[in-house]
Parts: C-alpha cells; sequence; structure tokens
C-alpha cells in the first residue's frame, strides 16, 4: 500500500507552454489577419452599443461600489464609466456579448473570440493612461489588433477538435484561458509569469452549460463571457504579482483539469481516440482563426441558425399572406444545431427565444426580417402566430450538412427551409450553405458588415461624432498607430 505521494515537481504541462510560447513569440500577422481584426474590432464595439439600448444588460454595469473613483480608470465604450480593469472586463464583455450579435467559431467547440476584446481593452486602456501619465509610451492600436488575432486564435484552434460541450462544460472557458494569456502578456508577464497565469485559468472551476439550454435558457448566457474576461485580468494580474504557477494543472492524476473535467470521450464524432483525454492542437498556432472568423452579418442569432434565418427572409414574400394556410414547416438542419438549438414549448425569456431555432425562423417568415427588438417580451406577447408556427416545424437532419460542418475544407453551416400549405401546395426548398458572414462570402458580406457598424454608431452617437470614428477605423495605417487611451476616448460619453 502506497502511504505518500512523490512530491517531485513537474515541468509546466506542454500544453500550456505551447499557449505561452505562441504569445511570446507571437510572429507578424497576414495582412488579411491584420484587416479581418479591424473588422472585428468595429463590429464588435458596435454591437456594444447597440445592447446599451437594453436595461436588461445595463442594469449590470458599474463599479461594485457606487461612487468609486478609479485613477487612469478603464473605459467602458457608449457610457461615461471608468472603471478598474477587473470591473471594466466584465462590463464590455457582457455588452459585447449580450445580444449574440458578434463573431463566432464553429467547430468541435463553439464560441465567440471577440468576447476577448473585453479583457484587451480594459486592460490595455488602464495601462496606457497609467504610461502617459508616467511619460512613458501607451500601448497603440496596433498591439490591439495583435493581441485579438492571438486571442482568436488560442480559443479557436483548442476548439477545432477540443469538445467542451460535449462534457457540459460551457466554451467560455476558452475565453478565460485566451485572454488570461493575452491580457498577462499586455502587462509585461515574462514566461513564468504567463504559465503561473495560464495554469490558474484551467485549475479555476468552469462554467457548465445549463444556462444555454432547455429548460435553463437564460440571460446568464449574455454576461457569461463578459463574467469569463474579468477573471481572466484577475489571474493575470496575480502573476504578474509573483503568485506561484501550478505546472500539471492539466495532467495531474485524480486532481487535473483532465481526470476531474475533461474525462468524458467524443467517441460519437471521433473527435478524439477511445479514451484519450489530452486537449489537441491540431495546427500549429499562427492566425488562421482570425483570417477564417465567420461575422453575424444579418441576423442578431445564435450561428448554426443564420443560414436558416437567411432562407426564411427569401420564402417571406411567398408566405406572408398566407400564413394562415401553412400546414406544416420543414426546417432541414445539421446535427449540431439540433443538439443546441431546436426546441419546443413554452420560450421564457429574450435568451431562450434567441437560442430556438424554430423561433428564429418563424419571425422572418412572418415579418421579412429579424432584429434585436424581435425577441423581446413585448413583440412575443403580441405575435400568438409565432408560437403557432413553431408547432407546426418539422425538424430533419441531413447528415451531409452535418459532415459538412466540420470538414476543414468547409466549415459550412447550412440550413434549408421548406413550407407546405393546406391545399397542397408548397414553396421552394429554400437552402442557404454558407451565411454571409463567411469567409468564402466576405465580398458580399463586409460592406453590409460596415452599414451594421454605421447602425450600430448612430443608436449612440450623434452624425459627427460617429462620422469622425467611422473616419479613424476605416484607415487601417492611422488607426494601428494611433494610442489606445485616445482610441478609447472616442467612445467615451459625456457624464
Amino acid at each position: 500500500m502506497v502511504t505518500a505521494d512523490v512530491n517531485n515537481r513537474p515541468d509546466y504541462d506542454p500544453e500550456l507552454q505551447a499557449l505561452a510560447d505562441y504569445v511570446l513569440n507571437f510572429r507578424a500577422p497576414s495582412d488579411e489577419a491584420l484587416t479581418t481584426a479591424r473588422y472585428c474590432l468595429m463590429d464588435t464595439l458596435g454591437c456594444g452599443l447597440l445592447a446599451l439600448r437594453f436595461p436588461e444588460c445595463t442594469k449590470h454595469l458599474g463599479p461594485l461600489v457606487e461612487g468609486t473613483v478609479v485613477p487612469h480608470g478603464a473605459r467602458v465604450p457608449g457610457t461615461s464609466l471608468r472603471l478598474d480593469p477587473v470591473k471594466a472586463a466584465w462590463d464590455i464583455g457582457a455588452i459585447v456579448r449580450w445580444l449574440d450579435y458578434n463573431d463566432t467559431w464553429l467547430a468541435a467547440e463553439w464560441g465567440h473570440p471577440s468576447d476577448n476584446l473585453g479583457a484587451i481593452l480594459a486592460v490595455a486602456d488602464h495601462l496606457s493612461q497609467k504610461r502617459v501619465a508616467e511619460g512613458d509610451a501607451p500601448l497603440t492600436m496596433g498591439d490591439i489588433l495583435n493581441a485579438m488575432i492571438m486571442a482568436h486564435e488560442i480559443q479557436g484552434i483548442l476548439a477545432l477538435e477540443n469538445s467542451f460541450n460535449r462534457v457540459g462544460l460551457d466554451h467560455v472557458v476558452l475565453v478565460k484561458v485566451a485572454s488570461t494569456a493575452v491580457v498577462a502578456h499586455l502587462m509585461g508577464a515574462d514566461r513564468e509569469q504567463l504559465l503561473s497565469a495560464l495554469s490558474h485559468a484551467w485549475v479555476d472551476g468552469q462554467s457548465l452549460r445549463t444556462y444555454r439550454h432547455a429548460p435553463n435558457a437564460g440571460s446568464r448566457k449574455s454576461w457569461a463571457a463578459g463574467d469569463a474576461t474579468s477573471r481572466a485580468v484577475r489571474l493575470a494580474d496575480m502573476a504578474m504579482r509573483g503568485e506561484m504557477g501550478i505546472p500539471s494543472a492539466l495532467t495531474a492524476p485524480q486532481w487535473g483539469f483532465y481526470d476531474v473535467t475533461f474525462s468524458h470521450t467524443n467517441k460519437d464524432l471521433s473527435l478524439k481516440p477511445e479514451g484519450e483525454r489530452r486537449l489537441r492542437l491540431p495546427r500549429e498556432l499562427g492566425c488562421y482563426v482570425m483570417e477564417n472568423i465567420l461575422f453575424k452579418v444579418a441576423f442578431p442569432a445564435e450561428f448554426h441558425a443564420q443560414t436558416a434565418c437567411e432562407a426564411a427572409v427569401t420564402l417571406h414574400p411567398q408566405v406572408k399572406d398566407r400564413l394562415a394556410s401553412i400546414e406544416r414547416i420543414v426546417l432541414t438542419t445539421h446535427e449540431a444545431a439540433i443538439r443546441i438549438i431546436s426546441k419546443t414549448g413554452k420560450l421564457a425569456n429574450p435568451a431562450d427565444r434567441d437560442h430556438c431555432l424554430q423561433y428564429m425562423v418563424a419571425v422572418p417568415l412572418m415579418q421579412g426580417t429579424l432584429t434585436a427588438d424581435h425577441y423581446e417580451d413585448g413583440f412575443h406577447a403580441s405575435h400568438p402566430l409565432i408560437d403557432q408556427l413553431r408547432d407546426k416545424m418539422v425538424v430533419e437532419e441531413d447528415t451531409d450538412y452535418s459532415h459538412a460542418y466540420y470538414a476543414p475544407d468547409k466549415r459550412s453551416i447550412a440550413n434549408a427551409v421548406q413550407v407546405f400549405f393546406d391545399d397542397g401546395s408548397s414553396t421552394d426548398k429554400v437552402e442557404v450553405e454558407y451565411p454571409l458572414g463567411h469567409r468564402r462570402r466576405r465580398d458580399e458580406g463586409m460592406p453590409l458588415l460596415l452599414e451594421k457598424f454605421q447602425r450600430h454608431l448612430a443608436t449612440r452617437f450623434p452624425a459627427r461624432r460617429c462620422e469622425h470614428i467611422m473616419q479613424v477605423c476605416e484607415d487601417h495605417k492611422s488607426l494601428t498607430a494611433m494610442p489606445v487611451d485616445r482610441f478609447m476616448a472616442l467612445w467615451e460619453m459625456t457624464p
């Protein structure tokens, strides 16, 4: 009988070392990645501005103790708030994610890599103001774009073949890990400090996906990423203060992340060999994820439904005058959409509705569009036909759609909609394989993404300010050289 542990402290897990070394040795990204990061910056901040229209979001914003004054406080775009970096990361992350309208990454795991911008901007704004006050050079927006590319890459590559949702964990674990690595680097962490911070991010208890799924879907999914970014800032700060790391945070027998939390296999999708419990990094870390990121151009909707919404909008002219005569609606989709967002029964709140495939098809069939306001209680209550149409929907999986969803050379998110009427007639089956925000539709989608950004600016700022921000963001060379503190001042409201 073994009566004592062998207390030989190991080296850091190789997975932690790979993430740390990627950040420390980050090479100049591609021009495509930098341009896409600039679009991502604009789109993400625009989504945050739009969320400020919703009281359920804004009630969470501000200091924990009212009246707190923070020297060189980080700013929350679209507000007059100046907060400590931990709470600022929470607030920025919450407004960015609130309406489910920022960018998306889909693979074995899902997520929204621009969620990391909450931590990145909060830390960079605070550090830049502090450096200027001390006579040093601030960080630039070029630093921000590079940090975004790194955060996207860490979150996205970890998501390629590691399915956290299959073991009940929420994807914000990857937001916390990516943000921890990148903001520690912005703070000036050396390798040991970076490894320490990353080890604590994995050792932390991780969020369950309970709040994203029936019957518990609710508003926590709108602030979960902000919560993850704020924790990342806290852990990075602790590491910078000399907090010791946990070298085998992932691999420690019985006590590590793998044995405690990641012990299930993904045999049904063949994403891992049976029994293997280690994280896989299937490709070298670079700038692949930013180059291939998915933008939500047309609809504030869970991404697996984007093409279904597009198909429904196409069908709207054919069905809008025959809604009462609809017998059934067939939704053809992929396995991931069925598992995540296909649901029947009463929908309890806006967060429940924007994660319901049937709801997100019914509204554009009726209205010809889908906006954030269409999820609100008042709209739902005044349109009982929505639930009547939901009751007539049949959801079917197309296995070709499911296979193409995971195929590295496709990464499609296909859906099809067909409407059948009580007189025996039907519409055509409208199939959309790639959404507007897909890399394959960049030429078509980017002008519309800029229009989306302009609309969102106008919800918060007067025309002259909107025009100035637009000019700053569209001039890539000038933007990358701009100090972070000056950029953040553009988004500040006067108290």
